[in-house]
């Protein structure tokens, strides 16, 4: 109090003055409050933009594992790369969003040895196959090319054969054949739907049933859903992973689209409930997976699958769950680039991020839409 009898009564106004205006500017930030309270439909394309402005390789026509540009992402997340795309033309009916949808496909021809399935190299355990046949399934619904429709149906034949136990049951997950794991069994049921649903050939269907009954009566609790199963020491790991819990959502759903049976829809809720009530926080925020790892991206494949359960199955109450974990990690991004983190509670970091850790808020934007 005595400094500020000593300032002239001139000073004292001006700096009251500026305190002011400088309040004043802070309470008018434009679209403050929107942001708050929703992304919108220009935030979705804003985003997708920005992740393809820092990730996607034009040359290479698949995407790099981190905002430096220096190596691809692994093989397995850019199928799912390759889905946000889609889900984008889906969303867009862009001419130049199916390119890309076509671009991507020919990338990974490119790097991944024309996607022969027999190439052990590049395809080095079961799940990063199934992952590919899946979208590659989905790209034939979209664009009609019967090349995806071929590799996909080739993929998923050579991966049965290697992959499914014919006397116990389940999908292998590696080539040592020790694991019996949720991200090889739940996906091969979607994989088998998918291609169902385009050739209504009655032993895809079956497959997925077989397939759904071992994972529901090994890897399924009241709608958690294990990781694994150790085959030599018949240990389940009862890790909780969003994805996991994802597939099994989408699995159920599309058994349930396809046979009306009832138990498949009340699986896929109790597997929602589960992730909303005991993997995220108390405000429902989904976990922050992928401490630079590719886990980073297990929540864009969650994201998917839970809208397919609001949107194919008529579920909605999920939908504000879903839209409150999209608003927050938009709000945190980093402005200066649109880029948004693994992390929805925090501020997105201004360095070097992976495409993984920045991808799953973009693609839950693309299937899901903003509050009205």
């Amino acid at each position: 109090m005595n400094k500020l009898k000593c300032l002239s009564l001139s000073v004292l106004v001006l700096l009251l003055l500026g305190c002011g205006s400088e309040k004043e500017e802070e309470e008018v930030i434009p679209d403050k409050t929107k942001e708050t309270d929703t992304f919108t439909a220009a935030d979705v394309t804003t985003a997708y933009t920005a992740f393809n402005t820092h990730f996607y390789n034009p040359e290479a026509k698949l995407y790099y594992s981190t905002s430096a540009k220096t190596g691809l992402g692994a093989i397995w997340t850019q199928a799912i790369y390759w889905d946000i795309a889609m889900d984008a033309y889906n969303r867009t009916k862009d001419a130049d969003q199916l390119k890309l949808v076509n671009d991507i496909y020919q990338g990974g021809f490119q790097e991944y040895d024309g996607y022969n399935w027999n190439n052990t190299r590049e395809w080095f355990i079961y799940d990063d196959m199934m992952w590919w046949i899946i979208s590659m399934a989905r790209a034939h619904q979209i664009t009609g090319d019967q090349v995806y429709l071929d590799k996909a149906k080739e993929g998923f034949q050579n991966v049965w054969g290697r992959s499914y136990d014919p006397k116990d049951g389940g999908m292998f997950w590696n080539f040592a054949k020790d694991g019996k794991n949720a991200c090889i069994n739940y996906p091969t049921v979607i994989a088998a739907m998918e291609l169902y649903k385009i050739t209504k050939d009655a032993q895809y269907l079956d497959k997925a049933k077989t397939i759904y009954t071992w994972a529901r009566a090994n890897l399924f609790s009241n709608g958690r859903i294990a990781d694994n199963i150790n085959v030599a020491q018949g240990n389940v790991g009862w890790s909780d992973y969003t994805y996991n819990q994802g597939t099994s959502i989408g699995a159920a759903v599309m058994l349930y689209k396809a046979t009306g049976t009832e138990s498949y829809l009340t699986d896929a809720k109790l597997a929602a409930d589960y992730t909303k009530q005991k993997m995220s926080d108390a405000n429902g925020i989904l976990p922050a997976e992928g401490d630079w790892n590719e886990q980073g991206v297990l929540k864009a494949i969650f994201g998917r699958y839970i809208m397919m359960l609001i949107k194919d199955a008529n579920q909605p109450q999920y939908q504000p769950w879903i839209q409150e974990n999209i608003t927050l990690a938009w709000k945190n991004r980093d402005k200066a680039r649109n880029l948004t983190f693994r992390d929805y509670r925090v501020g997105c970091p201004t360095g070097t991020i992976q495409s993984y850790e920045a991808s799953s808020v973009v693609g839950m934007m693309q299937v899901c839409p903003p509050k009205e």
